[in-house]
């Protein structure tokens, strides 16, 4: 999520925004006056059961508030979360904080050898070539599943699966003879290490005796997937005229993986990446070249802090201009099979995917919801044409190549002032709804390949950059997702008391019939994100709804998932300055929602400079996996060395964060793994 201006724009559309239609529906006076105002209830979000059938998009009575103290009806084993843990405080240290009574381990950090071969050691001083380093674990550890090895051992070893989503060169190379320029001198075998630093790694892990987890060297699972990796271009666009290039004919055939962020898991034992900022590697060296439209619509440049484009022509645009094509996709990967081949899967669509949330609807067709992560972009979904066979893993391979890719529409509902709406899923079929060859798609191929400007003819609701979506796993057709922020925001009236979405939302929607293949919905404003400590009148959006405190504050949601008994995980990447609108608010964390307690407490904080993402739990609940992103970033932390920039940090690595530990040499990503020291569930 980073070497991108994710909250810039690339939409020109006039379609409106998701912000527009809350401000039809809410105005201050109405959040005031209403029983369903911000004074009332601990979230927004009390939605109505939604009706039996696709057209069943209106909105009933809302419920009472939920109780702060009611006890949870999911199961009685659980616990409160106040009674479980006591909450973490904000944090500006460099280091990992979690409750009293609870074990964070780091298990697997950029650098770590796959293979006991010792020239695949980690040196520390970034000296490491491209061939150590695809032996070795990305950067910049982001979306993770965990794949059991066995039903009988479910809890006690798996396979880890995760993102490498890109590197931050200052830590990622060893300065040369410049001390004013680190870099230099740039050269092919520099882009190939950044290469294979992105991607994905499967590797297998255990739980010792002590409870303490490791990953196994040289396990015949263990593999790198990175931005050289073979993949296959599968569905409608495979084979297109724009996924042609010199070096594939065939338009079915692409080396490599990139910026992948969050991901999903599939029921029948598949992992998807997601490629998000793909933009951003691509340049060009014909100073008079002049980007296409799609180009533009994608946000890729002439100029790229990469710099691939000049040391390899594949991601040179002004002799390769299919080549940024062939990303923005969601790969398909068999972690099981360390011999398969990698597939993109074009039927899903192209965009800055986020995540890839899969369920399974009532008539067992395979449901997939997107994100796509750019300010004033789009919610998806793709529903399979075929059905899910639960006894034959094999059968369900490519169901992903073929079925109906939608976007979709918000708007308001009957009632003002209630956070509420209802909406639609828009189909991004070829030949339907306005998209034919007059407007720009005469096959499918081209719908999918554009994707961004299929959604933007037939008006789907622009969005406050969509992050990670998750599908509750207790109430059929009940999915949220993450809005980050949109700082640019800068429309300001009785219906919009921020001047600028710089915390972010969580929205939430009930699909028609608890049918995930409904065509609409009801939505509402699950929670917002906000700051008491810079907006103390709690009558104001800034300081948000009562279960936002001076001790929960948090900016900028951004991974979301549940756990398997219905608790709402909620991670951060956003500001951490620590002043002014961010003041009090501490490094980037991770909170737990009760959805049925109304409860939100801080569980996690990441150490100076990072992201905390990617979350996996292993099927007792005993353990969570979470992954740190760029330790060390520096940002606008307020611990940060005065003077120092790229160049500086990469001349004195240690010098603003030496997590997880300073004989690494420089800071360096990694999963944690978390536990209760007593060995029981996590929330007991």
């Amino acid at each position: 999520m980073h070497h991108d201006h994710d909250d810039i724009p690339a939409n020109q559309s006039a379609n409106p925004t998701l912000q527009q239609i809350i401000d039809r529906t809410v105005s201050r006076r109405a959040l005031l006056k209403s029983g369903l105002g911000i004074a009332t209830l601990p979230f927004f979000g009390a939605l109505a059961a939604c009706g039996s059938g696709d057209d069943a998009a209106t909105l009933a009575a809302a419920p009472a508030p939920v109780s702060l103290t009611a006890p949870s009806p999911v199961t009685e084993q659980i616990k409160s979360l106040a009674e479980a843990f006591a909450p973490v405080p904000t944090s500006t240290a460099d280091a990992v904080l979690v409750p009293d009574g609870y074990v964070a381990e780091v298990l697997y950090r950029w650098g770590d050898p796959l293979k006991s071969t010792a020239a695949f050691g980690w040196r520390g001083d970034a000296s490491e070539g491209w061939l150590e380093q695809e032996n070795q674990a990305g950067d910049n550890h982001d979306g993770m599943s965990f794949f059991p090895l066995s039903a009988d051992n479910a809890s006690e070893s798996g396979l880890l699966v995760m993102n490498h989503e890109y590197v931050n060169y200052e830590y990622f190379f060893a300065p040369g003879g410049d001390p004013a320029d680190w870099l230099a001198p740039w050269n092919a075998d520099k882009a190939r290490k950044a290469l294979a630093g992105h991607g994905v790694s499967v590797v297998e892990v255990r739980r010792g005796a002590d409870g303490k987890w490791s990953y196994l060297l040289d396990s015949r699972y263990n593999r790198r997937i990175t931005g050289y990796t073979p993949m296959e271009i599968t569905g409608p666009a495979a084979g297109a005229e724009a996924m042609k290039t010199a070096a594939d004919a065939t338009g079915t055939l692409v080396l490599g993986t990139l910026n992948n962020c969050a991901n999903g898991k599939t029921p029948w034992g598949t992992y998807l990446t997601c490629e998000e900022n793909f933009n951003g590697y691509f340049g060009s060296t014909d100073p008079a070249y002049v980007r296409t439209a799609l180009e533009r619509r994608y946000g890729v440049n002439t100029s790229s802090s990469y710099r691939w484009h000049e040391v390899d022509e594949r991601f040179d645009i002004s002799k390769n201009p299919n080549e940024p094509n062939r990303f923005g996709w969601i790969v398909e990967i068999d972690p099981f099979n360390p011999t398969s081949t990698p597939k993109k899967r074009t039927a899903l669509g192209r965009f800055k995917h986020e995540n890839a949330e899969v369920v399974i609807a009532p008539d067992g067709r395979a449901v997939v919801y997107m994100g796509d992560d750019q300010a004033n972009d789009y919610i998806y979904k793709f529903v399979s044409e075929g059905k899910y066979d639960a006894a034959d893993p094999a059968a369900n391979r490519d169901l992903l190549d073929r079925g109906t890719l939608y976007v979709a529409k918000f708007d308001n509902g009957a009632t003002d002032g209630d956070f509420k709406g209802v909406g639609e899923w828009v189909a991004l079929v070829q030949g339907q709804n306005g998209l034919d060859a007059a407007a720009g798609f005469a096959s499918q191929a081209d719908v999918l390949i554009n994707t961004r400007g299929a959604a933007d003819l037939v008006g789907a609701t622009k969005m406050d950059r969509p992050e990670w979506i998750a599908a509750n796993p207790k109430k059929v057709g009940e999915v949220f997702c993450a809005l980050t922020n949109n700082s640019g925001r800068t429309v300001t009236d009785d219906a919009n008391p921020r001047a600028a979405n710089r915390y972010g939302q969580i929205v939430r929607w009930n699909e028609a019939g608890d049918d995930a293949t409904a065509l609409t919905f009801e939505w509402a404003l699950f929670l917002v994100a906000a700051n008491p400590h810079a907006s103390p009148d709690r009558q104001d959006l800034g300081s948000g709804p009562p279960v936002i405190t001076a001790e929960n504050t948090f900016n900028s949601p951004d991974g979301i998932a549940f756990d398997h008994d219905g608790r709402l995980w909620i991670q951060t990447d956003g500001n951490f300055s620590n002043v002014n609108d961010y003041q009090g608010q501490g490094n980037n964390q991770m909170l737990v929602a009760d959805l049925d307690t109304g409860e939100l407490q801080r569980f996690f904080v990441g150490p100076s400079g990072c992201e905390v993402t990617g979350l996996a739990f292993t099927p007792d609940m005993k353990t969570m996996f979470v992954n740190i992103q760029h330790p060390g970033e520096l940002g606008s932390h307020p611990n940060k060395p005065a003077g120092y920039g790229d160049n500086e940090i990469a001349n004195d690595p240690l010098a603003f964060s030496k997590w997880p530990e300073a004989s690494g040499g420089r800071p360096r990503s990694a999963t944690v793994g978390v536990r209760k020291a007593d060995g029981g569930k996590l929330l007991s």
